[in-house]
């Protein structure tokens, strides 16, 4: 079964349950269940290890009552928990104990007291889950589909793959309202790919929403690992902020998809740090990001931020605190809409003035406005810059729609091929005209170098090589007239070109 037949059959039968309503609800039941699946599969690959005790306790993993097998290691049906026993199960057993508070089986008090740091996962992460299924059979199918993945199948974890990008494609519904727009893969490799993390660097998101560019760069450094130390030290290198409770608990189960053992994922608000006060354990090497567009923020976390740089747009203030959790000669990958780009109120002044002063603004790469689309039309542009003193030049580089492609959309998104021009650029940098398609003598650019100087005269507005728009021209009553009547002018004499041609061709005396 691959991940869209998988996501269809968990969807039919969640929503013929009476305790499941809406999108947000069968997200949230889903994501328990598949927690649960990959916490335990990942379990018996740690339970390989000599000396390793489970964290889970017998009787509560996944394995022992959701995927009850025979000693052959075939289904054992028969005394799987369904029914009103199963969800009793859950809701007065499963959920207390995973929760961290006691419960009583035959007899017999049991609480999950384990201070191991996956522990501590479990039960933040099972806290902030709630079973709201009341049909236990509908239940246990809902468990059956999930049980049935074999992680030890290669083929069966692809598919397993397509269903956790579908349901992430799920959860991008929601973006509308709160400013959050989760990333195209393409963009998220292309950032990782250039911002080119490197072992024992530490690598943050403050809002990582479901982990995706985490992942993205845990795949970038797995791919350098070429000795266990090398992993280890990965294991150690991830750091994220999220503060809605679905995408902070699928980059819990992302991290884990992607061998992470214990992830440094925070529920909590990045912009709640006082930047001033940060210390050597606030910054980070790279720092990967797509922070939120205007969306709602803590007032009160104003106060973490200095007076000239207390902006009301969310985004400004993560660049912010970017400026100054970023360590010395660390390296910074920035998705930001194009607001911040040319607006010069005096927030925005102040924090562009900050930026290329303190940092190296080496590289903005504009992108299409159908990026996010279906989810948002907002123009986005990628900010590269260094920890490394001064912006000396900016380039400035458009990615043009590739050919064929009016816009993008959720069939058919950005790849990341269709920045492979942007690719060869970068490592060639040269400034690019863009074609007079007209008799104007205005001259643009797609690509372009422009100085720190340059920028400053323009008040940091860094609206450069952005899309060509066609000029509207504004023509006073008497010219609009004129040129209504010479255009009926030309069409009359064309038209009356026609008639004649068509009378000719059929003989007509007229």
């Amino acid at each position: 079964m691959n991940g869209d037949a998988l996501v269809k059959s968990t969807t039919k039968i969640m929503f013929g349950d009476a305790g499941v309503s809406g999108t947000a609800q069968y997200m949230s039941q889903l994501i328990w269940i598949l927690f649960l699946k990959v916490f335990d599969a990942k379990e018996e690959e740690w339970e390989l290890k000599k000396g390793y005790v489970p964290v889970i306790p017998e009787g509560f993993r996944f394995r022992d009552w959701a995927d009850l097998r025979k000693d052959d290691g075939s289904k054992d049906l028969a005394n799987r928990l369904t029914g009103d026993k199963l969800i009793q199960f859950v809701n007065n057993t499963l959920f207390p104990f995973l929760q961290g508070k006691p419960v009583s089986i035959n007899g017999k008090d049991h609480l999950f007291t384990s201070d191991d740091p996956k522990a501590l996962i479990v039960r933040e992460f099972m806290g902030e889950s709630q079973n709201y299924m009341k049909d236990g059979v509908k239940l246990r199918q809902l468990i059956n589909e999930i049980a049935d993945i074999d992680f030890d199948d290669a083929g069966t974890k692809h598919d397993f793959n397509d269903f956790y990008e579908t349901l992430l494609k799920g959860l991008q519904n929601g973006g509308k309202a709160t400013g959050e727009f989760y990333t195209p893969r393409a963009i998220t490799k292309f950032i990782c790919d250039h911002v080119d993390p490197k072992i024992g660097e530490r690598v943050a998101d403050f809002a990582c929403g479901t982990g995706g560019f985490l992942a993205e760069a845990i795949t970038h450094l797995m791919a350098q690992a070429k000795s266990p130390k090398d992993i280890a030290t990965i294991q150690n290198s991830i750091y994220g902020i999220e503060w809605k409770q679905l995408p902070y608990m699928l980059a819990i189960t992302n991290m884990l998809l992607h061998d992470i053992d214990n992830p440094n994922i925070i529920h909590g608000d990045g912009l709640a740090l006082n930047v001033l006060n940060a210390s050597s354990k606030d910054k980070y090497n790279c720092i990967l990001m797509n922070p939120p567009f205007g969306g709602e923020f803590n007032k009160s976390n104003l106060q973490n931020f200095p007076d000239d740089l207390a902006s009301s747009e969310s985004a400004d203030l993560f660049v912010a605190r970017i400026i100054y959790c970023l360590e010395k000669n660390g390296r910074c990958g920035l998705l930001l809409p194009d607001g911040i780009l040319y607006n010069c109120d005096k927030a925005k002044v102040n924090l562009k003035r900050k930026l290329l002063t303190e940092c190296n603004l080496h590289t903005v790469v504009r992108l299409p406005e159908s990026v996010f689309a279906p989810y948002t039309s907002i123009n986005t542009n990628i900010l590269f810059f260094e920890k490394t003193g001064k912006t000396k030049e900016t380039w400035f580089y458009r990615v043009d729609k590739p050919e064929g492609y009016k816009h993008f959309s959720k069939t058919k998104p950005i790849k990341r091929e269709h920045l492979q021009d942007a690719d060869e650029w970068w490592n060639n940098r040269i400034e690019i005209e863009d074609p007079k398609d007209d008799e104007s003598d205005k001259i643009t650019f797609k690509s372009k170098k422009y100085t720190f100087e340059e920028l400053e005269k323009r008040d940091f507005d860094l609206d450069l090589c952005g899309y060509p728009e066609k000029e509207v021209i504004i023509l006073t009553p008497e010219e609009t007239i004129k040129n209504y009547e010479e255009k009926k002018h030309s069409l009359d004499i064309k038209l009356e070109k026609k008639l004649s041609t068509i009378i000719d061709m059929l003989g007509l005396q007229i």
